[in-house]
């Protein structure tokens, strides 16, 4: 990914993030931080705190200080980029910012957070500009689970998007056993895609069942012979069981057919699922065995590839199984890199 956007924000709120706290929000609520899609603006639409503003947005200080809300992840992780997004805020934004970040254990209450000692920056303090996607990189190789969006002195943000790579704890999914490891939340990743025209393909990768047909991948129509595709890297390797190719939603532009490829690293691609008929709105579920050559345990995987022909959109693609022993050997040797004190 050359553009650190293209990752997926970790803090989204369908990903399971929260604004858990915020030291102000009197003009506008601290949750609109992490909503997704873009802010919206309606001028002239006064309520009883002022203009009504789709973003967070504090009181003008009058003393020294400044203001700062903290977001809990929703799928921890290893943070490539911010944007600090001031769309419509104009006269009231912050002129700088600074994010932190913290790697918390359990579930730490607000007063924990507020004392720990571990936060470190990612962002020092940088000047942004009002009604603009300020968009920061990240050098960062710490994994987090919150971060600190401090705004100098005080003003209006609308969206904070903190992009990046989940880490999951290996710890966790060794003892969940079977699970999605296309899953954002479990370290899966988009690596490749042919077609971004109406919606991000890390839509397919979010937990839940979708809500609309806007909360999937949907790419423009084809006037050529190919086809698009998507690539995934999984948590880590792994033997698939159940894979999952969900076009709910997709009426009239679910694609007609597709398949389903696997590979070991750099090796040659094989199919999982071969080219297959889709039916619009249904969720399809296919249980996976060895190649008809071989016997015994299907083969491990570590990416996955989704042939849509010839174009159309999916709600989402789960790939339902357990990391190999060298999956979980990896996964652990990435999340002791990233944690050293845990």
């Amino acid at each position: 990914m050359t553009d650190f956007r293209q990752l997926p924000d970790l803090a989204l709120r369908t990903l399971g993030g929260g604004v858990v706290w915020a030291n102000d929000e009197a003009f506008a609520a601290r949750e609109n931080l992490i909503t997704p899609g873009p802010a919206t603006y309606e001028p002239a639409t006064f309520g009883h705190k002022g203009q009504v503003y789709d973003g967070w947005e504090t009181r003008r200080r009058r003393e020294p200080g400044h203001d700062e809300a903290i977001v809990r992840l929703g799928a921890p992780g290893i943070v490539r980029g911010v944007v600090v997004d001031t769309a419509w805020f104009t006269g009231n934004y912050p002129p700088e910012v600074a994010v932190d970040g913290l790697a918390a254990t359990g579930h730490p209450t607000v007063d924990g957070l507020l004392a720990d000692p571990g936060w470190e920056p990612l962002l020092p303090r940088s000047a942004v500009k009002g009604d603009t996607e300020n968009v920061f990189a990240v050098t960062s190789d710490r994994r987090v689970t919150h971060v600190r969006l401090r705004i100098f002195p005080d003003g209006g943000v609308a969206r904070l998007r903190v992009h990046g790579e989940a880490l999951p704890d290996p710890r966790l999914l060794d003892a969940l056993g079977t699970v999605d490891l296309a899953a954002i939340e479990n370290g899966g990743r988009v690596v490749g895609c042919s077609n971004l025209f109406y919606s991000s393909p890390n839509n397919l990768l979010v937990p839940g069942p979708p809500r609309s047909m806007g909360e999937g991948w949907e790419t423009s129509r084809r006037r050529d012979d190919g086809n698009d595709w998507v690539e995934v890297a999984l948590a880590g390797e792994s033997v698939i069981a159940v894979a999952e190719i969900d076009t709910s939603y997709f009426l009239h532009n679910a694609p007609g057919w597709a398949t389903l490829r696997g590979r070991r690293g750099d090796g040659e691609w094989f199919d999982l699922v071969p080219r297959t008929a889709l039916q619009p709105d249904t969720r399809h579920r296919f249980v996976l065995g060895p190649p008809p050559e071989e016997s015994g345990q299907p083969r491990p995987v570590t990416h996955v590839r989704l042939d849509i022909f010839p174009d159309g959109g999916a709600a989402r693609l789960r790939m339902h199984g357990r990391l190999t022993t060298q999956g979980q050997e990896a996964l652990d040797h990435r999340w002791q890199a990233a944690t050293p004190q845990a």
